[in-house]
Protein backbone atom coordinates (compact mmCIF):
# COMPACT_ATOMS: atom_id res chain seq x y z
CA UNK A 1 0.00 0.00 0.00
CA UNK A 2 2.63 2.56 1.09
CA UNK A 3 4.59 1.65 -2.95
CA UNK A 4 1.33 2.36 -4.29
CA UNK A 5 0.57 5.72 -2.58
CA UNK A 6 4.14 6.60 -3.26
CA UNK A 7 3.47 5.76 -7.28
CA UNK A 8 0.66 7.91 -6.97
CA UNK A 9 2.28 10.52 -5.55
CA UNK A 10 5.18 10.78 -7.75
CA UNK A 11 2.75 10.79 -10.91
CA UNK A 12 0.77 13.84 -9.73
CA UNK A 13 4.04 15.80 -8.06
CA UNK A 14 4.89 15.50 -11.75
CA UNK A 15 2.39 16.55 -13.71
CA UNK A 16 2.05 19.45 -10.75
CA UNK A 17 5.75 20.96 -11.63
CA UNK A 18 5.59 20.47 -15.35
CA UNK A 19 2.67 22.67 -15.32
CA UNK A 20 4.27 25.49 -12.99
CA UNK A 21 7.45 25.23 -14.18
CA UNK A 22 6.52 27.77 -17.02
CA UNK A 23 5.47 30.40 -14.26
CA UNK A 24 4.24 32.88 -17.18
CA UNK A 25 2.37 30.63 -19.33
CA UNK A 26 1.30 28.72 -16.71
CA UNK A 27 -0.57 32.02 -14.95
CA UNK A 28 -2.12 33.11 -18.79
CA UNK A 29 -3.50 29.65 -18.31
CA UNK A 30 -5.19 30.55 -15.14
CA UNK A 31 -6.10 34.06 -15.92
CA UNK A 32 -7.80 32.57 -19.22
CA UNK A 33 -9.70 30.01 -17.07
CA UNK A 34 -10.74 32.92 -14.72
CA UNK A 35 -11.89 34.74 -17.48
CA UNK A 36 -14.10 32.17 -19.04
CA UNK A 37 -15.93 31.71 -15.65
CA UNK A 38 -16.22 35.41 -15.21
CA UNK A 39 -17.60 35.72 -18.93
CA UNK A 40 -20.14 32.80 -17.91
CA UNK A 41 -21.35 34.67 -14.86
CA UNK A 42 -21.82 37.88 -16.88
CA UNK A 43 -24.27 35.96 -19.06
CA UNK A 44 -26.55 35.79 -15.57
CA UNK A 45 -25.81 38.95 -14.60
CA UNK A 46 -27.01 40.23 -17.63
CA UNK A 47 -30.10 37.80 -17.64
CA UNK A 48 -31.12 39.00 -13.68
CA UNK A 49 -30.66 43.20 -15.09
CA UNK A 50 -34.00 42.23 -17.23
CA UNK A 51 -35.83 40.58 -14.91
CA UNK A 52 -36.02 40.47 -11.22
CA UNK A 53 -37.09 36.85 -10.99
CA UNK A 54 -36.02 33.48 -13.14
CA UNK A 55 -37.11 30.32 -12.79
CA UNK A 56 -38.12 30.81 -8.94
CA UNK A 57 -34.91 32.25 -8.54
CA UNK A 58 -33.49 36.05 -7.30
CA UNK A 59 -30.51 37.25 -8.65
CA UNK A 60 -28.88 36.69 -4.98
CA UNK A 61 -30.46 32.87 -5.27
CA UNK A 62 -28.93 33.13 -8.87
CA UNK A 63 -25.73 33.66 -7.90
CA UNK A 64 -25.53 31.35 -5.36
CA UNK A 65 -26.26 28.41 -7.86
CA UNK A 66 -23.84 29.46 -9.85
CA UNK A 67 -21.32 30.06 -7.78
CA UNK A 68 -21.84 26.27 -6.31
CA UNK A 69 -22.24 24.79 -9.87
CA UNK A 70 -19.27 26.37 -11.01
CA UNK A 71 -16.54 25.24 -8.38
CA UNK A 72 -18.27 21.32 -8.11
CA UNK A 73 -17.86 21.50 -12.10
CA UNK A 74 -14.52 22.97 -12.03
CA UNK A 75 -13.17 20.63 -9.14
CA UNK A 76 -15.10 17.69 -10.95
CA UNK A 77 -13.19 18.72 -14.01
CA UNK A 78 -9.78 19.54 -12.30
CA UNK A 79 -9.63 15.67 -11.23
CA UNK A 80 -11.47 14.17 -14.03
CA UNK A 81 -11.91 15.97 -16.97
CA UNK A 82 -9.35 14.55 -18.83
CA UNK A 83 -11.03 11.20 -18.64
CA UNK A 84 -12.68 12.81 -21.98
CA UNK A 85 -8.90 11.66 -23.24
CA UNK A 86 -10.18 7.87 -23.14
CA UNK A 87 -11.41 7.38 -26.97
CA UNK A 88 -7.91 8.76 -28.09
CA UNK A 89 -6.05 6.69 -25.84
CA UNK A 90 -7.98 3.94 -27.33
CA UNK A 91 -7.57 4.78 -30.74
CA UNK A 92 -3.80 5.30 -30.18
CA UNK A 93 -3.35 1.72 -28.38
CA UNK A 94 -1.49 3.94 -24.94
CA UNK A 95 -4.51 2.28 -23.23
CA UNK A 96 -2.81 -0.37 -23.43
CA UNK A 97 0.30 0.83 -21.93
CA UNK A 98 -1.23 1.84 -19.07
CA UNK A 99 -2.85 -2.14 -18.63
CA UNK A 100 0.47 -3.60 -18.25
CA UNK A 101 1.59 -1.09 -15.05
CA UNK A 102 0.62 -2.69 -12.12
CA UNK A 103 -1.59 0.06 -10.98
CA UNK A 104 -5.32 0.61 -11.36
CA UNK A 105 -6.01 2.33 -15.08
CA UNK A 106 -8.54 4.79 -13.73
CA UNK A 107 -5.97 6.11 -10.71
CA UNK A 108 -3.24 6.19 -13.34
CA UNK A 109 -5.54 8.29 -15.53
CA UNK A 110 -7.04 10.57 -12.48
CA UNK A 111 -3.29 11.60 -11.28
CA UNK A 112 -1.83 11.53 -14.97
CA UNK A 113 -2.96 14.98 -16.30
CA UNK A 114 -4.51 17.30 -13.56
CA UNK A 115 -4.66 20.72 -14.49
CA UNK A 116 -4.32 23.37 -12.22
CA UNK A 117 -5.53 26.19 -14.59
CA UNK A 118 -9.13 24.68 -14.07
CA UNK A 119 -8.10 26.61 -10.26
CA UNK A 120 -9.25 29.89 -12.52
CA UNK A 121 -12.77 28.93 -12.93
CA UNK A 122 -13.09 27.74 -9.15
CA UNK A 123 -11.57 30.97 -7.93
CA UNK A 124 -14.73 32.62 -9.71
CA UNK A 125 -17.20 30.06 -8.11
CA UNK A 126 -16.04 30.37 -4.57
CA UNK A 127 -16.19 34.47 -5.68
CA UNK A 128 -19.57 34.65 -6.66
CA UNK A 129 -21.54 32.35 -4.21
CA UNK A 130 -19.32 34.28 -1.00
CA UNK A 131 -21.02 37.66 -2.16
CA UNK A 132 -24.26 36.05 -2.74
CA UNK A 133 -23.85 34.73 0.47
CA UNK A 134 -23.14 38.16 1.95
CA UNK A 135 -25.78 39.65 0.08
CA UNK A 136 -28.63 37.44 2.14
CA UNK A 137 -29.83 36.80 5.40
CA UNK A 138 -29.43 33.15 5.98
CA UNK A 139 -30.97 31.40 9.34
CA UNK A 140 -27.69 29.64 9.68
CA UNK A 141 -27.75 25.94 11.59
CA UNK A 142 -25.27 23.72 11.45
CA UNK A 143 -27.25 21.50 9.73
CA UNK A 144 -26.95 24.17 6.81
CA UNK A 145 -23.28 25.17 7.55
CA UNK A 146 -22.92 21.54 7.13
CA UNK A 147 -24.83 21.32 3.70
CA UNK A 148 -22.82 24.56 2.24
CA UNK A 149 -19.63 22.71 2.94
CA UNK A 150 -20.02 19.59 1.28
CA UNK A 151 -21.82 20.59 -1.40
CA UNK A 152 -18.84 21.33 -3.74
CA UNK A 153 -17.72 18.40 -2.77
CA UNK A 154 -20.38 16.20 -3.79
CA UNK A 155 -20.60 18.30 -7.14
CA UNK A 156 -17.56 18.24 -7.96
CA UNK A 157 -18.10 13.83 -7.28
CA UNK A 158 -20.92 14.21 -8.73
CA UNK A 159 -19.26 15.83 -12.13
CA UNK A 160 -16.23 13.59 -11.82
CA UNK A 161 -18.70 10.69 -12.35
CA UNK A 162 -20.56 12.07 -15.14
CA UNK A 163 -16.69 12.46 -16.86
CA UNK A 164 -16.63 8.78 -15.57
CA UNK A 165 -19.20 7.51 -17.31
CA UNK A 166 -18.43 9.08 -20.45
CA UNK A 167 -15.22 7.56 -20.63
CA UNK A 168 -16.79 4.18 -19.66
CA UNK A 169 -18.92 3.74 -22.68
CA UNK A 170 -16.07 4.87 -25.25
CA UNK A 171 -15.24 1.32 -24.78
CA UNK A 172 -18.33 0.81 -26.79
CA UNK A 173 -18.41 3.88 -28.94
CA UNK A 174 -14.71 4.36 -29.49
CA UNK A 175 -15.42 7.66 -30.85
CA UNK A 176 -18.23 9.04 -29.50
CA UNK A 177 -16.47 11.81 -27.56
CA UNK A 178 -18.87 14.74 -29.19
CA UNK A 179 -22.03 12.73 -27.95
CA UNK A 180 -20.74 12.79 -24.56
CA UNK A 181 -19.77 16.14 -24.25
CA UNK A 182 -23.59 16.69 -24.35
CA UNK A 183 -23.81 15.40 -21.20
CA UNK A 184 -21.25 16.68 -19.12
CA UNK A 185 -20.28 20.13 -20.21
CA UNK A 186 -24.36 20.24 -20.78
CA UNK A 187 -24.75 19.34 -17.50
CA UNK A 188 -22.67 21.90 -15.88
CA UNK A 189 -24.58 24.67 -18.07
CA UNK A 190 -28.21 23.27 -16.91
CA UNK A 191 -26.61 23.39 -13.09
CA UNK A 192 -25.91 26.97 -13.16
CA UNK A 193 -29.27 27.72 -14.00
CA UNK A 194 -32.79 26.94 -12.03
CA UNK A 195 -34.25 23.88 -14.20
CA UNK A 196 -37.61 25.60 -14.44
CA UNK A 197 -36.11 27.54 -16.93
CA UNK A 198 -35.59 24.55 -18.92
CA UNK A 199 -37.96 22.93 -21.62
CA UNK A 200 -39.67 19.78 -20.04
CA UNK A 201 -37.74 16.78 -21.50
CA UNK A 202 -34.24 18.57 -20.75
CA UNK A 203 -35.73 19.53 -17.31
CA UNK A 204 -36.54 16.12 -16.55
CA UNK A 205 -32.94 14.55 -18.26
CA UNK A 206 -30.57 17.05 -16.06
CA UNK A 207 -32.89 16.64 -12.84
CA UNK A 208 -33.29 13.10 -12.75
CA UNK A 209 -31.38 10.82 -15.25
CA UNK A 210 -28.19 13.35 -15.22
CA UNK A 211 -28.72 14.78 -11.54
CA UNK A 212 -26.98 18.26 -12.52
CA UNK A 213 -29.85 19.86 -10.32
CA UNK A 214 -28.05 18.65 -7.06
CA UNK A 215 -24.40 19.67 -7.65
CA UNK A 216 -26.03 23.14 -6.67
CA UNK A 217 -29.85 24.21 -6.96
CA UNK A 218 -31.36 22.08 -5.09
CA UNK A 219 -28.61 22.08 -2.02
CA UNK A 220 -29.61 26.14 -2.81
CA UNK A 221 -33.02 25.76 -1.83
CA UNK A 222 -32.45 24.30 1.29
CA UNK A 223 -29.61 26.13 2.52
CA UNK A 224 -32.11 29.00 1.86
CA UNK A 225 -35.15 27.58 3.03
CA UNK A 226 -37.16 27.70 -0.38
CA UNK A 227 -39.91 25.34 -0.56
CA UNK A 228 -39.15 25.17 -4.34
CA UNK A 229 -41.48 23.76 -6.99
CA UNK A 230 -44.02 20.58 -6.48
CA UNK A 231 -41.66 18.06 -8.94
CA UNK A 232 -38.35 19.44 -7.48
CA UNK A 233 -38.88 20.09 -3.76
CA UNK A 234 -36.12 21.88 -1.75
CA UNK A 235 -35.84 19.03 0.66
CA UNK A 236 -33.82 17.17 -1.59
CA UNK A 237 -31.09 19.14 -1.49
CA UNK A 238 -30.35 17.05 1.99
CA UNK A 239 -29.76 13.88 -0.14
CA UNK A 240 -27.42 15.04 -2.34
CA UNK A 241 -24.18 14.07 -0.61
CA UNK A 242 -26.01 10.30 -0.82
CA UNK A 243 -27.00 10.98 -4.49
CA UNK A 244 -23.15 11.90 -4.97
CA UNK A 245 -21.84 8.45 -3.34
CA UNK A 246 -24.43 6.62 -5.85
CA UNK A 247 -23.82 8.45 -8.50
CA UNK A 248 -19.74 8.23 -8.26
CA UNK A 249 -20.78 3.71 -7.66
CA UNK A 250 -22.78 3.79 -10.65
CA UNK A 251 -20.06 5.73 -12.81
CA UNK A 252 -17.44 3.18 -11.04
CA UNK A 253 -19.67 0.21 -12.16
CA UNK A 254 -19.93 1.21 -16.10
CA UNK A 255 -16.02 2.05 -15.63
CA UNK A 256 -15.33 -1.92 -15.29
CA UNK A 257 -17.67 -3.11 -16.97
CA UNK A 258 -16.56 -1.43 -19.95
CA UNK A 259 -12.85 -2.04 -18.83
CA UNK A 260 -13.52 -5.93 -19.18
CA UNK A 261 -15.27 -5.25 -22.41
CA UNK A 262 -11.95 -3.77 -23.91
CA UNK A 263 -10.06 -6.42 -26.05
CA UNK A 264 -7.00 -4.02 -26.34
CA UNK A 265 -6.07 -1.68 -29.64
CA UNK A 266 -5.63 -4.63 -32.20
CA UNK A 267 -9.22 -6.19 -31.11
Amino acid sequence: MGETARAYRVLLGSRVRSQTSYRTSFALDVLASLTAGVVEFAEVYVIFHNVPTLGGLDLTAAMLVFGLATLGFALGDLFAGHLDEVPTLIRLGTLDVLLLRPLPVLAQLMTGDVQLRRLGRASVGVAVAAIALARTDVDWTPARLALLAVTPVAGAVLFAALFLAAGAVQFWLVDGGEFTYAFTYGASYAASFSPAVLPLPVRALFSFVVPAAFTAYLPTLAILGHAGPPWLPGWLGWWVPAVAVAGWLVAAGLWRLGLRHYTGAGG
